[in-house]
């Protein structure tokens, strides 16, 4: 027994870490147009985002949660090790496309890899193909796309809109107003991205039967899981802000707001129906649509190609990685 809890508690801390590293991935998504519009400093940047990434708890249902912990793969054959290996699958996926700059995500990596440790102890029929799995397939296809609509729309609704004034007091007008668009968008990655987490380590309590009831999330495992986020954006990481803010496309006030507000509805959208969808995905969808407003040049192609395949990529690699680090923890644990 008391092997167990010692393991136990190994896995709640590997996921918190996991959270953390979500938010420091992730950072980018909240800070990287409030920095490149220079409406922030980036310290100034990351502080503002990780204070919304924790209150997002108070706003949001635990449905993502819901979905994470008992839509993937069956709870009934979940234990330690399956979860060892969802979680190092995730984690050693996050850290190549951090180390390379490129920005995936982190929710995909987290989803293949509880298919690929799910599969590596039961095969295909560990996981749940049904309505939650799909949707959050179909979600890879359509976050980034709905964002980028969004953000095209209402990037011409804006310059039709302020034709006549002056660009300047245009500009200087949307700078400020995204304060309230990065907030929301903070709130929907802090609501959507910290239940994956807390998803992983509630199924962990009801595997090994710590957890009284049905299945639902104890309050502290949402208090820790929002706080590593938090703390996970306040450190955040500049290599990524670079590519989001900087590499695929200029990005001014209107367009920071415009990419920020779209990002935030899809998120709030994608959050209440339970869906774990990414942040990332999102983002850079939206930050493409702002381009696509002015001129399909404006987008930098190249990179935004890499970006997709890192995307596609992501499940598949997290789940092979995951299975790899379930058959190293069947001989750990």
């Amino acid at each position: 027994m008391d092997h167990v809890i010692i393991v136990m508690a190994v896995l709640v801390f590997v996921a918190l870490i996991f959270d953390f590293m979500n938010g420091f991935h992730d950072a980018a998504n909240s800070i990287a147009l409030m920095v490149s519009t220079r409406l922030l400093t980036p310290q100034a940047a990351v502080i503002w985002a990780a204070f919304f990434n924790f209150v997002a708890f108070l706003f949001f249902g635990l449905h993502v949660a819901d979905t994470v912990g008992k839509g993937i793969i069956d709870p009934n054959i979940v234990n330690n090790t399956i979860i060892f290996g969802a979680l190092f699958g995730a984690i050693a996926w996050n850290v190549i496309t951090w180390w390379f700059g490129i920005p995936s995500s982190s929710s995909h990596a987290l989803i293949g890899g509880l298919i690929g440790a799910g599969m590596a102890h039961s095969g295909t029929k560990g996981v749940i193909i049904g309505t939650k799995l799909i949707s959050t397939g179909i979600a890879i296809i359509l976050s980034p796309l709905f964002g980028m609509l969004l953000a095209l729309l209402l990037s011409i609704g804006i310059m039709w809109l302020f034709q006549r004034s002056s660009p300047y007091k245009i500009e200087s007008r949307f700078n400020k107003m995204q304060f309230i668009s990065s907030s929301l968008f903070s709130l929907g990655h802090g609501a959507n991205d910290a239940q994956k987490t807390m998803g992983i380590i509630t199924v962990l309590l009801f595997a090994n039967g710590y957890l009284q009831g049905d299945f639902h999330v104890p309050f502290w495992v949402v208090i820790a899981c929002q706080l590593a986020m938090g703390l996970g954006t306040l450190f955040g990481g500049w290599r990524i802000v670079r590519t989001m803010g900087m590499g695929i496309t200029k990005i001014r006030p209107t367009g920071g707001f415009a990419a920020q507000t779209s990002g935030s509805i899809a998120l709030f959208l994608a959050t209440s129906l339970g869906i774990p969808v990414s942040t990332t995905h999102t983002i850079t969808g939206a930050i493409v649509g702002v381009g696509l407003s002015r001129r399909m040049t404006a987008v930098r192609w190249g990179l935004a190609s890499r970006i997709v395949w890192a995307w596609v990529l992501t499940i598949p690699c997290a789940a092979i990685m995951a299975a790899i680090a379930y058959h190293i923890g069947e001989s750990v644990l």
